[in-house]
């Protein structure tokens, strides 16, 4: 059993006794046949930046700051984009003017750096609270690849030894990463959503080469946030109790840890697992990390868009 295989588990556990969120698995055979698995690559993160060094190092400090969806619709965003993409872009073009990230740069980032590199306002609102944890992230990340890949993030990556659960569990040191959370009736459970996520972003940057092989990477798992299981909601996949539907239309924050966020985020986890094994029968093999970007990158379509997901401010997604 690898930590990989203890994300599944407890995902499937909550999925068996969730009361705010249940899985229809007879729509799962459906969307299965629906859906276009040759959408087209949507992720600035997932381009490469210059050298293995300098890629590898945005793709980790891009990923140290992958969260705050629940801070997205206070957050100033470039035209026509999204929280995510707004984040991600203005990244790449601050590592174009002003060179590869290091680790000396992330260490001596203040709040002011992300709010110029982010185009936000300190005003005391939500965007500076999302500013002052971003700036957190960085020193976490500056301070770890320090002590594992002597400042080199290549080095880093490398000390997984080309595993995807090893390098999930060297990234669980920092807090940030910590993604795991209590549920009422099944007790701890593991999503590791932005800590599986960097083995994806990295096996797409590289193409499935150097620091991007994982000979694992076929294990991970759904890369559980609000948007996935949001898209698995519209689709008829999900549904959500009454109650839980009026507060996501209300955007109240749904509070990181609790019963309806974690089954949320659980129950989509699952599902996906779900329509991956009917995909399969299907003879449409594909991972579930994979199917994770094809559902993400459909849900940026009007449709989806148009129908309120759940917030949560949290470092987790």
């Amino acid at each position: 059993m690898t930590i990989l295989d203890d994300i599944r588990a407890s995902c499937a556990a909550v999925a068996e006794v969730a009361t705010h969120v249940t899985i229809d698995r007879g729509r799962i055979g459906e969307f299965a046949g629906e859906l276009d698995l040759d959408t087209p690559k949507n992720d600035p993160g997932q381009v490469r930046v210059g050298s293995e060094e300098n890629t590898t190092a945005f793709v980790l400090a891009l990923d140290a700051i992958n969260f705050g969806s629940g801070y997205f619709p206070h957050l100033r965003k470039r035209p026509g984009m999204s929280g995510y993409h707004t984040v991600a872009s203005s990244l790449r073009d601050h590592v174009a003017d002003t060179g590869a990230l290091t680790t000396a740069r992330l260490a001596e980032w203040t709040v002011d750096d992300a709010a110029a590199t982010f185009g936000q306002v300190l005003d005391g609102g939500p965007a500076h609270e999302l500013m002052s944890l971003f700036t957190q992230a960085w020193h976490d990340l500056a301070a770890f690849v320090d002590r594992v890949g002597d400042g080199s993030f290549t080095a880093t990556v490398a000390a997984a030894d080309g595993s995807a659960a090893r390098l999930v569990e060297l990234l669980d040191e920092m807090p940030f990463f910590h993604d795991v959370h209590t549920h009422p009736a099944v007790g701890e459970v593991l999503l590791y959503k932005r800590a599986q996520i960097v083995v994806q972003d990295l096996h797409v940057a590289f193409e499935g080469k150097g620091p991007g092989r994982f000979e694992d990477r076929h294990e991970l798992t759904m890369f559980a946030d609000n948007l996935v299981p949001h898209v698995l909601r519209v689709e008829g996949v999900l549904s959500f109790d009454h109650e839980l539907l009026r507060r996501i239309d209300a955007v109240d924050d749904i509070a990181v840890g609790s019963p309806e966020e974690v089954e949320i985020r659980a129950c989509g986890l699952h599902a996906v697992e779900l329509l991956r094994d009917a995909l399969a029968t299907r003879g449409r093999r594909i991972t579930a990390g994979d199917l994770d970007n094809v559902l993400w990158n459909l849900g940026a379509a009007p449709r989806y868009k148009a129908i309120p997901r759940h917030r949560t401010r949290c470092v987790f997604y």
